[in-house]
């Protein structure tokens, strides 16, 4: 098996986060979200949509009776969780947690069929219908979801049981699907079991797995049509109505075979999953085709069809991408999941190729969409993250209904909170890695990490003021001398930099600036110590003239944090504010606003409504105009404050007032 050189992620349990940012929200994750999403799970908070996931298990074990509750994947939700206890777990111990969790092992074991199937919804609802619907019905979903929680539970505790769960589930799978006689020559309808078997292959060395992983992707928009086929045998019988999954092919990314794929088409959380499993399949087959296919989905995605928070999929029907630079701020659909999953691609890409493009859209996504999904109580969530809101219209315009003002408890489909908490539970394992003899930081957040170089340890301790300074200071540690490159990204955001070890400016030989990354290779020391400041400056941002939506208008972005206006420091009508170019800005840090937050104030202008009175249109004359001060919140902490309107994007104009 031909191999494409890869940089590694640093093991999580080998980087320590201790960071002013995003510790808090580590602590927020293992204190109340994960008990809250187990609470959720368990029915046992008063006002939210049921979930009975908890509960379909139970029953498909038979240690209760009842019917199946949910949607088709509510599975999913309860190996999310676990997964993220598992990255909770192997950062600090928790002896009750894992107890808890470890309970949710022996259910999901006794739920499994003696073939290795486990799937409630099949087993309760539809026990004929295995493997009927790939289309519409997320059994492989499913199935993924659950490996994906057994690699990360088995390599915290050590406990091997979750993880021969995952083995005899995806044995099943294997002697079910394939391209030899007698087998189903399909794929799922959600992509999600290609990545998880690829974890699973990195776990077992099961070369089977990846060839299973592979068969999938190749098999998917292959002739005939194996959504026809299937279709035609069940009799068009249909589970979702409202979609049509089975006939509109692009929906699922299953219209051409993938390596003919130009443009992110469809469902946006199932292009980005599908997408990680391919760079995966990539980098471990040595396939060039397939990393050159995935190089085109993502120049597509990043280039034509991203909101400037790092969120995608702008229509609400199907959670779907449209058309290149179709991107409508208010009725924006921007699934918190498609920004973990396009988080998930980036890091793989990264792996691949160590290309700061990659690192500096997982930021974007981080830092703005991701975070912004959750409240800051760890008990309210976003689905849907649009970048205009007006809550007059979500009530009234129909176009809206999917733009919520407030973060919801919980969810019908609540496939978002869990990703949340598995993300971020395992950010640790996103800031660094390691390839050939350069141990990479791509994420500037406060950590300690060890790695190996030459059959020695080297701690690296980093402190980082981001996201509201650009001041970061690293530590090295070790018992020797040792020589190899430290390579620190230089973030598009950034225009200036300056970096210097123990005090002194290094000098243009000793460094190397290459594809965004900025390379210190030199004989280290214990003790020595590289300080690096990146300018933050107040950035009025453009859209591409071709974005309709964003044009006379500009976004304002600090560091890596996009702002936004809200109601709540600027009163109703934020569609009135005007700015122009040249703008004086105040930047200052209110340690009472949601937790301590920077804030930016502009000088602006609002539109008055002087001599309008009842008219609702006149010939044109001159704009009147009243001085003001717009204030900006970091995008990621609106709503929190009552329901009110928002604004990312705001009006320029360069003609000043008289």
């Amino acid at each position: 098996m031909s191999i494409i050189s890869i940089s590694t992620p640093v093991q999580l349990k080998n980087v320590i986060i201790q960071d002013d940012f995003w510790s808090p929200y580590i602590s927020l994750i293992r204190d109340v979200v994960v008990p809250y999403q187990w609470e959720a799970l368990n029915d046992r908070i008063e006002g939210n949509e049921p979930s009975h996931a908890i509960q379909n298990f139970k029953i498909a074990a038979g240690l209760e009776h009842g019917d199946f509750y949910g949607m088709v994947f509510q599975d999913s939700d309860v190996a999310k969780w676990l997964e993220a206890v598992g990255y909770l777990l192997e950062q600090m111990p928790d002896p009750d947690l894992e107890k808890v969790a470890d309970e949710v092992v022996d259910l999901i074991a006794k739920a499994q069929h003696a073939d290795g199937y486990v799937n409630t919804y099949f087993t309760l609802k539809e026990k004929a219908g295995r493997w009927t619907n790939l289309a519409e019905c997320h059994e492989l979903y499913c199935a993924g979801h659950l490996i994906e929680a057994a690699v990360a539970y088995e390599k915290a505790t050590g406990k091997g049981k979750i993880l021969e769960v995952a083995c005899k589930l995806a044995d099943c799978i294997d002697a079910t699907f394939g391209p030899e006689d007698g087998k189903i020559k399909g794929y799922d309808g959600h992509q999600e079991i290609e990545l998880a078997l690829m974890k699973l292959y990195r776990v077992t060395s099961n070369d089977r797995y990846v060839k299973l992983a592979k068969f999938f992707l190749d098999e998917r928009g292959q002739s005939p049509h194996f959504y026809d086929l299937e279709f035609d045998r069940r009799n068009g019988e249909t589970h979702f109505q409202a979609l049509k999954i089975a006939k509109d092919k692009s929906y699922s990314q299953a219209h051409i075979p993938i390596r003919m794929q130009q443009t992110a088409e469809g469902h946006a959380v199932r292009v980005v999953y599908m997408c990680t499993g391919m760079a995966d399949v990539a980098a471990a087959t040595g396939d060039e085709d397939l990393l050159k296919a995935c190089r085109a989905l993502w120049h597509n995605i990043v280039n034509k069809r991203m909101y400037i928070t790092g969120s995608i999929g702008s229509m609400s029907y199907g959670e779907s991408f449209t058309l290149d630079y179709d991107l409508p701020n208010d009725t924006a659909y921007a699934e918190t999941c498609a920004s973990i999953g396009l988080i998930f691609f980036a890091q793989r890409m990264l792996q691949i190729e160590q290309r700061s493009e990659y690192a500096d859209v997982l930021e974007r996504a981080l830092y703005n969409t991701v975070i912004g999904g959750m409240s800051r109580d760890g008990q309210h969530f976003f689905y849907v993250n649009p970048l205009e809101a007006w809550p007059e219209a979500s009530g009234k315009n129909q176009n809206f209904d999917h733009v919520k003002m407030e973060r919801q408890r919980w969810f019908g489909c609540a496939c978002c909170p869990p990703n949340i908490a598995r993300l971020l539970a395992s950010l640790g394992s996103y800031i660094y890695s390691f390839h050939g003899h350069t141990l990479y930081a791509h994420l500037y957040i406060g950590s300690q990490v060890t790695v190996e170089v030459d059959g020695g340890a080297v701690g690296l301790i980093q402190h980082s003021e981001l996201p509201w300074n650009g001041n970061i200071k690293f530590e090295l540690k070790m018992d020797e001398p040792k020589i190899f490159s430290l390579a620190l990204r230089v973030p598009s955001w950034c225009r200036s930099w300056d970096v210097r070890v123990n005090g002194q400016p290094v000098v243009e030989s000793a460094m190397r600036l290459f594809n965004g990354y900025l390379h210190l290779e030199r004989k280290w020391n214990a003790g020595d110590i590289v300080d690096l400041v990146l300018a933050m400056n107040v950035s009025p941002m453009k859209g591409n003239p071709e974005i309709r939506e964003t044009v006379g208008m500009v976004a304002i972005q600090r560091g890596p944090m996009v702002y936004c206006l809200e109601e709540a420091d600027n009163g109703k009508g934020l569609h009135k504010l005007i700015i122009h170019p040249g703008f004086e800005d105040q930047v200052s840090f209110d340690s009472s606003l949601l937790g301590g937050l920077l804030t930016i104030d502009l000088t602006a202008y609002r539109l008055q409504d002087e001599g309008w009175k009842d008219q609702l249109y006149r010939v044109k004359d001159e704009d009147h105009l009243e001085a003001t001060t717009a204030r900006f919140i970091p995008y990621f902490a609106w709503a929190n404050r009552g329901s009110g309107e928002m604004r990312v994007w705001i009006r320029e104009n360069t003609v000043l007032p008289s």
